[in-house]
């Protein structure tokens, strides 16, 4: 019996969607993430594999089928060699550029869709679509596929740009944001209803330009509070650009994978902002991070210093323990002397619990990530809303990098950047001790009370150093 490669490569593409659906509710979970992660691996093995299998098969000879294989040979190469290399406090910015990757992708196949379509209408693609119908739903699919793409890479680019410290991370403020991301979006919709009328070069290359703009304009009037949510937001936007550029190839894998990634994203961005009691639109139209109002020049008072023997000491005096960790402490790399604290307390009967908040850090998870990676039991490692009741009956807190996610004035000041975003309440227990570099604000650049309240107290320097010292003085 004649074995027919297209058929096997789709029932490959089926396994593989079916894997990837497996890989998303692993990661739901951490207990099962690493199973997850090894479907994922898996399906993308399937699918890569689906797709040589049916290069060779229509018969892609000499250049071709061998810049396919160079290709993903070194993608491979370099995807293994980021992965190895990466720290931790590197994993923002390195998925924001990747998602930057899947944005150009999608451009790149729909000017492709374009030249060998409506570009070359006598062509022998263009034959297949010669119905007018059809041939103005590719169009549609062409447009629609350039302008999220386009969005999804300067975006993306803005992103990993910020991430990166490489441009600051206040919002660019220009006159009347608003109302061009707006005109953008109403242009968008009148050039796409003129493309499929009229499929010509010209409008291909000004709605290309102008997602471009679009993309760049949407995230650099974000501000640094938001960061999180704008990598699940670019995720989501990389997930449908994915899609588009299914629909363009005919691959049912890459429209499952996209909706996918694309659903996900936008759930988990909604999940985030539900929990920053903020809306999606609100962080577009311009996020945490702005020129803060008069409560930035009050003047708190002084702050109180302690030191790694003093913290030892309450530490050791202590019935309870809640650790809130941020991204000072991925910056550190103190997650593994906190995870070494943490045993040596409980081994002392100290009932010790870490609290974490949704968008600590700067990528959704980022924490919990670095707490399993230091063997953290997961048990103990509870959400905002699992563990903000309790600190009022816990003896010591200790904030180690944390800054704009323990911040009162999201609660007490209506003028605050930050207003009505929910805050750990780390300043209801009994002794607060914040691991700090400096006295400089957090991300958003909002100035924190905490650190001037009468149980709080400052332990400076490094978290790493810091954590050392107190292991040592217990």
């Amino acid at each position: 019996m004649d074995l027919d490669i297209a058929t096997v490569a789709q029932s490959a593409y089926i396994v593989a969607a079916l894997l990837f659906i497996l890989a998303l509710a692993g990661l739901s979970k951490h207990e099962t993430a690493k199973v997850g992660n090894n479907f994922g691996m898996a399906g993308m093995a399937t699918a890569l594999a689906a797709t040589i299998a049916l290069a060779v098969d229509r018969d892609i000879e000499g250049s071709g089928l061998a810049i396919l294989i160079g290709a993903t040979a070194i993608g491979a190469a370099i995807g293994l060699y980021r992965a190895r290399v990466v720290e931790m406090t590197g994993m923002p910015e390195l998925i924001a550029l990747l998602h930057s990757f899947v944005g150009l992708a999608a451009v790149l196949v729909g000017w492709n869709g374009f030249l060998h379509v409506e570009h070359d209408i006598n062509g022998h693609a263009a034959d297949e679509l010669r119905f007018e119908d059809l041939l103005g739903i590719h169009s549609a699919e062409v447009f629609i596929g350039v302008f999220i793409g386009a969005v999804t890479f300067t975006g993306s680019i803005v992103a990993f740009l910020k991430l990166s410290a490489r441009i600051k991370s206040n919002p660019m403020m220009l006159p009347g944001k608003n109302f061009l991301n707006l005109g953008a979006l109403a242009a968008f919709f009148a050039l796409t209803m003129w493309f499929v009328i009229d499929p010509q070069l010209w409008l291909l290359v000004v709605v290309t330009t102008l997602a471009l703009l679009l993309g760049w304009h949407l995230v650099a009037s974000i501000g640094g509070g938001d960061m999180p949510v704008v990598v699940s937001m670019l995720n989501s936007y990389s997930g449908w650009a994915a899609a588009a550029s299914g629909f363009l190839l005919e691959n049912d894998l890459l429209i499952i994978t996209g909706a996918l990634v694309g659903s996900s994203g936008a759930y988990l961005s909604y999940i985030m902002c539900k929990a920053m009691n903020r809306s999606f639109i609100s962080v577009i139209a311009g996020g945490f991070g702005i020129e803060a109002g008069p409560s930035d020049d009050r003047d708190y008072g002084d702050h109180r210093e302690v030191t790694a023997e003093e913290v030892a000491e309450m530490l050791g005096a202590a019935d309870s323990v809640i650790i809130t960790p941020g991204y000072g402490m991925a910056v550190a790399q103190a997650q593994h002397g906190v995870a070494e604290l943490t045993r040596k307390l409980r081994d002392r009967g100290v009932d010790v619990r870490f609290g974490i908040h949704p968008v600590a850090g700067r990528l959704p998870g980022h924490m919990n990530v670095l707490l399993a990676e230091a063997k953290v039991p997961y048990d103990i490692v509870l959400e905002m809303d699992e563990i903000n009741e309790d600190f009022d009956d816990t003896a010591v807190v200790l904030v180690i990098g944390a800054n704009d996610t323990v911040n009162p004035a999201a609660t007490e000041d209506p003028f605050s950047p930050i207003a009505g975003m929910p805050v750990l309440t780390v300043w209801n227990a009994d002794d607060v001790i914040v691991f700090k570099r400096s006295m400089a604000s957090g991300y958003a650049g909002v100035q924190n009370p905490l650190f001037f309240r009468e149980n709080s107290a400052m332990l400076f320097g490094d978290a790493k150093d810091r954590v050392e010292d107190i292991l040592h003085a217990l």
